[in-house]
């Protein structure tokens, strides 16, 4: 699986318009709010994801020129509704491009040795890199919602961690992959994840997997609150 892919902005720019005290934008909002996360909840099945597209709802909203919005509640559902969809489209295609490349198909017995040997070499590689350019907090956020579409909730109970961290951390390590920073890789931690990364991909059992990626991280935030 290609984890080393961003994901793109596909929203569509909206004109500036600030919000004018008494022109009834934040009261028409609020009024429609509730609805707006039911129809984010209801296209992506993840409460953090819907919370963020109500949020960009209300941002687009405060820059449109409501003057010419007949009806409010309609625009906003509608605006709702695309921003969902774009997600799940995007989430959507990103495993379509990438589940290939990293995850093994084991339940196809026509795969020879030499396939196998291929993916296990291109997992073995974006590892590495993993490995030279994260800390442990991104890497475990970063592998759990690139190669296994890990909800940000879910990953949030696995590495203890706050939903709103987690989001930070998957933004950090994008930008870090696209240096070219190299930290020193240990030759046995990357042996253990790639083994334990490839075992999880292949059974759906990714126990062993979570647990590896807590303890790292769960070691890496006692570090930072002893440096504070």
């Amino acid at each position: 699986m290609n984890l080393l892919e961003s994901q793109g902005d596909h929203a569509n720019p909206i004109d500036d318009g600030p919000i004018k005290r008494g022109d009834g934008a934040a009261s028409a909002f609020a009024g429609v709010a509730p609805r707006l996360f039911a129809i984010g909840l209801r296209v992506l099945h993840d409460v953090g994801e819907a919370e963020d597209v109500v949020q960009e709802t209300w941002l687009r909203w405060a820059r449109t020129d409501r003057s010419i919005v007949a009806d409010p509640p309609a625009f906003l559902a509608l605006t709702t509704t695309r921003l969902a969809i774009n997600i799940a489209q995007s989430a959507r295609r990103r495993r379509e491009t990438s589940t290939g490349s990293w995850l093994p198909e084991t339940r196809d017995p026509s795969a020879g040795p030499e396939t196998a040997a291929e993916r296990h070499e291109a997992v073995d590689t974006a590892i590495r890199m993993l490995l030279e350019r994260l800390t442990p907090a991104e890497r475990a956020v970063y592998l759990l919602r690139m190669a296994f579409d890990y909800p940000y909730r879910r990953i949030s109970e696995v590495l203890h961690l706050s939903e709103d961290h987690a989001r930070q951390l998957v933004r950090r390590a994008r930008d870090h992959l696209a240096t070219e920073r190299r930290n020193p890789v240990s030759a046995v931690g990357h042996r253990r994840l790639v083994r334990t990364f490839l075992a999880a991909a292949q059974t759906g059992d990714l126990a062993e997997l979570e647990e590896l990626l807590a303890a790292a991280t769960a070691a890496t935030e006692r570090r930072g609150r002893g440096r504070r």
